[in-house]
Parts: C-alpha cells; sequence; structure tokens
C-alpha cells in the first residue's frame, strides 16, 4: 500500500470569493483573471487533481492577475470529473491513466492561441501544482511559446535524457518532507539538470512542507508553514516577472 501519490489533506478548506470570470474556449471551459489595467503578459496556472474549480487554484489564479498578469486555468480534464478526497486510492492509478499529465499538449496550444489572438498576449509563462507541476515540466520540454515555467511538487518521472533539455527558463519547487517524492529523486533531476540542460532553471526545496503546500489560502495555513508558503509564493512570482 503506497501512500497517497498527489493528495495532501484538503481538511475544511475556507470558502473563496473569486475575483475572475469562467469563459468557454473551443471545447474548454476555463477560469479567466485579469489585472486591473492592461497588459500583453499573461500566465497559465495548471491545476493539480482537483481539477479547475477547486478553490485553492482559483486564490492562485487571482493571486497572479494582482501581479499585472492575465491569469487563466483551463479545465485541463476537458469535462471529466477531477478527483475527490472521498474517491477511493485503489482507483487512483486507473483515474490517472484517463488524466495523464503528459497529454496536455493540444490544451495548452488551444489556450496559447486563445491568449495571443483574444487577449493579446506576447509574452506568456505557466505555473503548475502537483499533477500541473508534472503537465509543466513536460511542456517546457515541448512547447517554446511557453517563455517560462514553475514547476510545484510535480512527481519526477521518466528517467531519460530527452527529461532534460528544457526550451526555456523552468523552477522546480519542492517540500521537504513530500512524501510522493524523496530527496534522491530531487538531487538526482539537480544532477541530469547541470549535464543537459542549456537554459537558466533553478530548484528550490522547501524546509519542513508537505504535498500541495503552496496553494494553501491565507486562512488555511498553519503558523509554522506560512513563512515557506509565503516564500515558494515569492519565489514564483519572482521567476515568472524575471522572464516574463
Amino acid at each position: 500500500q503506497m501512500a497517497d501519490p498527489f493528495l495532501y489533506n484538503t481538511g475544511e478548506r475556507s470558502h473563496y470569493g473569486c475575483l475572475g470570470h469562467e469563459v468557454q474556449i473551443e471545447y474548454l471551459k476555463a477560469y479567466v483573471c485579469r489585472p486591473s489595467f492592461s497588459t500583453d503578459k499573461a500566465v497559465i496556472v495548471v491545476h493539480d487533481v482537483f481539477g479547475w474549480r477547486f478553490p485553492d487554484i482559483r486564490y492562485i489564479v487571482d493571486l497572479m492577475a494582482g501581479h499585472g498578469y492575465i491569469t487563466i486555468c483551463p479545465d485541463f480534464f476537458k469535462g471529466t470529473e477531477p478527483w475527490t478526497s472521498t474517491d477511493h486510492w485503489a482507483d487512483f492509478p486507473d483515474w490517472m491513466k484517463n488524466h495523464d499529465p503528459m497529454k496536455v499538449d493540444r490544451e495548452a496550444d488551444v489556450v496559447l492561441k486563445y491568449l495571443k489572438e483574444q487577449c493579446g498576449a506576447k509574452k506568456i509563462g505557466i505555473v503548475g501544482f502537483s499533477w500541473g507541476g508534472m503537465a509543466v515540466h513536460h511542456l517546457m520540454l515541448k512547447n517554446p511559446q511557453l517563455t517560462a515555467g514553475v514547476s510545484l511538487y510535480g512527481r519526477i518521472v521518466r528517467d531519460s535524457e530527452e527529461r532534460y533539455s528544457l526550451l526555456n527558463p523552468t523552477f522546480f519547487i519542492f517540500g521537504e518532507k513530500d512524501h510522493t517524492i524523496s530527496l534522491d529523486q530531487v538531487f538526482l533531476l539537480e544532477d541530469k539538470l547541470k549535464q543537459y540542460c542549456k537554459v537558466p532553471y533553478k530548484i528550490k526545496v522547501y524546509p519542513g512542507q508537505v504535498h500541495g503546500f503552496a496553494q494553501l489560502k491565507p486562512e488555511d495555513m498553519k503558523p509554522e508553514d506560512k513563512p515557506y508558503i509565503e516564500e515558494a509564493r515569492r519565489d514564483m512570482i519572482d521567476w515568472i516577472k524575471m522572464f516574463v
């Protein structure tokens, strides 16, 4: 019996009143939040297994928009059911087969086209959490239109050289106490990036933090975790600001 692979304790979450609105883009629904001024910079947020409607992810979208980016979280599950905390972990591998974080290229292209043609975006970054972190790692190897990426605790998969030839600057954020990603894997990732990666990258491990730590809303944070959560978010935003 493995530990739950991505799932963190969603516990009692406070209600969140969103600042953005929902749109339909071709076959995808998406949540969009815009800054108060016009800009040609955008960020795609890739949700975790709990999907595009999960309040924590919408909070992150609003946060990025507050920093001056047209921010969008598309439904990468294409209308299928997200994982819920009441689902049975035994069913998770089957669910994952139908929700592969490496099969997001078409959706990414649809959203990039929308951002460029409908929103006037010229520079577009991407951030993703857990399942979304895996998707970001994949897309930063495949899609040169993404100016910069931040992958937050995406499980590290498939050890092959092509996993490390990132096309644009990518930042990897991990929690020290993540039960799904061992520190050995993080050190290996660092080693391989040193060998193969030709663009700026960064890896940072946050002390004492578990899987899913960085997307908690302020009122859901434990006091001892708060400094690390805030630091991770600042680091994520700084990376995007540096390159996008």
